[in-house]
């Protein structure tokens, strides 16, 4: 097929449906009714010889030719967006509504900066937050329930490190910070004083932050390792809660060490270093494709990035010390 043959605006419906990964989505987005969408899409099929995409029962999935041209095209579509669009940028009257996910310890973190710049910046931007209750948001980033995720997703990360299929080019990803985990407990507690060995941790009762309300966790798999295992008395799934609970009983938890202060219960809580080894908890921004070029989710972002430096400078992310009763 010759290119000067080509329709241009096929690639704009293209584009659309390869981001929303449905046809009803895609025609909204562009303002055309969706047998309008299928019509275009089946000249496009037409004129590349490749069928494109393939219902789903949930929307459709790009065939490998697809993800190979999509990112040409995106790249494309944005730079000529980019070039055409107005100069003037005024955020003080940008009328935009973002959905937020994330667990309740990082919002505390970050909201109160968050909202002190839309305030002052951006008055008539509205921010709706909505609860984090999975370790892969790219589902709800893909059909727009929500415009940004903030949390620790290993395994999310690593599938798009390995560009696994089409959501490794539809999802971007920005990493925050990073800590280390530690293990609290209340002032006073009977484990408080001394070392905090393997026996004592395993022979404790435990508090699991879970968002699943799963009971197995990484330090779960770490003593499994060496023949050991412990008790969770109790799973919860916030940090806030598992603050008051841990201040208030004899269970002792792990927590990532600069969240502490977002239970608080700061005073109230000691903690320790581990007996067993786990990793860094990373955390990451993910975003959709869609959202990259937006100039308002472009601030958005750069206001939790503000934020984080923020939080690094007032409560820090890592310390040498155990703090003990």
């Amino acid at each position: 097929m010759s290119f000067k043959n080509l329709d241009l605006n096929l690639l704009r419906v293209f584009d659309a449906v390869m981001s929303e990964q449905n046809l009803t989505r895609a025609a909204d987005r562009l303002a055309m009714t969706q047998p309008a969408v299928s019509n275009a899409l089946k000249r496009l099929r037409d004129s590349l010889g490749d069928e494109l995409v393939v219902r789903t029962a949930h929307g459709v999935r790009a065939t490998p030719r697809a993800e190979e041209l999509w990112p040409t095209v995106r790249e494309a579509l944005s730079s000529l967006q980019a070039a055409i669009a107005p100069a003037v940028f005024d955020l003080s009257r940008v009328e935009a509504t973002f959905r937020l996910a994330m667990a309740d310890s990082t919002a505390t973190l970050f909201l109160p900066t968050l909202v002190n710049a839309i305030e002052h910046e951006a008055p008539e931007m509205r921010v709706r937050m909505v609860p984090l209750t999975t370790r892969d948001p790219r589902p709800l980033l893909l059909s727009s329930d929500i415009d940004l995720a903030v949390g620790s997703f290993p395994g999310v990360l690593a599938q798009l490190a390995a560009g696994q299929g089409v959501l490794s080019t539809t999802i971007r990803h920005q990493g925050l910070y990073s800590g280390k985990y530690v293990c609290v407990m209340r002032a006073g507690h009977p484990l408080a004083g001394g070392e905090m060995t393997l026996d004592r941790f395993c022979e404790a009762h435990h508090l699991q932050v879970s968002f699943s309300g799963r009971a197995h966790g990484m330090v779960d798999d770490e003593l499994s390792k060496i023949g050991r295992k412990r008790t969770t008395l109790l799973t919860v799934n916030q940090y806030f809660t598992a603050g008051r609970v841990i201040a208030n009983s004899d269970l002792i938890t792990i927590l990532p060490y600069h969240l502490i202060a977002a239970t608080g219960m700061k005073d109230a809580l000691v903690w320790k270093e581990l007996p067993v080894t786990l990793p860094e908890m990373h955390v990451d921004m993910l975003w959709h494709e869609r959202n990259a070029r937006n100039r308002a989710h472009q601030w958005l972002r750069e206001q939790i990035l503000r934020a984080v430096e923020i939080s690094r400078e007032s409560t820090p992310l890592a310390s040498d010390k155990a703090r003990t009763a």
